[in-house]
């Protein structure tokens, strides 16, 4: 019994110093091969360092024109249901509405394209840097004020609450302050324009620029010496149609952000960025 004990702890002894002797290998050929793949890689784990010049320029954004933004053909409409209730007219909502009574297509009805809108300019950066107005008109040609600094609902079902209330009471003020969050202002729009505003109408129809392009082309970068004219970019908030210079005269050309037709919220989000690239706002 000792003997076969001895033998069985000779081999087992042997076998581990077998495995010692490969496992070092293994550990350093993944050593060598490691230098190699943090050299290649493209990943790197170093901060972001904002250059002076940079932040120099964020810091002078004050001194820029604030871009104004004009949602245009926005389905904003209230109906009462069957428990006396105001609603935000809607196309999953009340379809068979749209199409007994109204008599119209209920797909034209989409106001979720105007609290997407909302959503994409209110988060940009652009407009925490107090570089952006935003005017809302309707399809019944009803004028609205956006307050730069409200915090839009997240949800559909609230943000048409708000509309409901927007629409019935003129006006919507902050709980606890007097600050007017949303109002409805008088026509026409031009008249709020500042003198030499430069206006222009996004269409998938228009001429072709790539964000970073339209900033640099487009957009007056004002500065300290001397302000230029502020830019105001008109971008349909409807399912269907364009944005006509019918329906807005004062409107100079038509620009296109991308060679493929996009959703709103895409095309003004892809505005915001190349603005905000240009003018350096991180």
């Amino acid at each position: 019994m000792s003997d076969d004990s001895a033998s069985s702890s000779e081999i087992d002894s042997s076998d581990n110093e077998e495995q010692q002797q490969l496992r070092p290998g293994k550990k350093a050929r993944t050593q060598e091969a490691s230098p190699s793949t943090t050299t290649n890689s493209r990943l790197t784990s170093a901060p972001l360092q904002v250059t002076e010049t940079n932040s120099a320029a964020a810091k002078a954004a004050s001194s820029k024109q604030p871009i104004i933004i004009l949602l245009d053909q926005a389905t904003l409409e209230t109906v009462k249901n069957k428990r006396g209730v105001y609603e935000l007219l809607n196309c999953d909502d009340h379809r068979d509405l749209c199409k007994r009574k109204l008599r119209k297509d209920p797909n034209l009805y989409r106001p979720d394209i105007l609290h997407q809108e909302m959503l994409a300019l209110l988060d940009s950066p652009l407009n925490k840097a107090g570089l952006l107005r935003i005017y809302i008109q309707t399809q019944q040609n009803v004028l609205i004020e956006v307050n730069p600094s409200i915090r839009i609902p997240r949800t559909y079902k609230r943000f048409a609450g708000l509309m409901v209330q927007l629409l019935h009471k003129m006006k919507i003020k902050a709980g606890t302050e007097s600050t007017t969050l949303l109002k409805i202002i008088k026509n026409p729009f031009s008249q709020y324009l500042p003198a030499g505003t430069l206006c222009c109408g996004m269409s998938s129809q228009g001429v072709l620029y790539s964000p970073l392009k339209l900033a640099q082309s487009v957009v007056a970068a004002a500065t300290p010496e001397e302000l230029k004219a502020p830019v105001c970019f008109i971008v349909g908030a409807m399912s269907v149609g364009h944005v006509t210079i019918e329906d807005h005269p004062y409107m100079e050309q038509m620009f296109s952000i991308s060679s493929y037709p996009l959703s709103g919220a895409a095309a003004l989000s892809r505005i915001c960025s190349g603005i905000e690239h240009h003018w350096s706002i991180v």
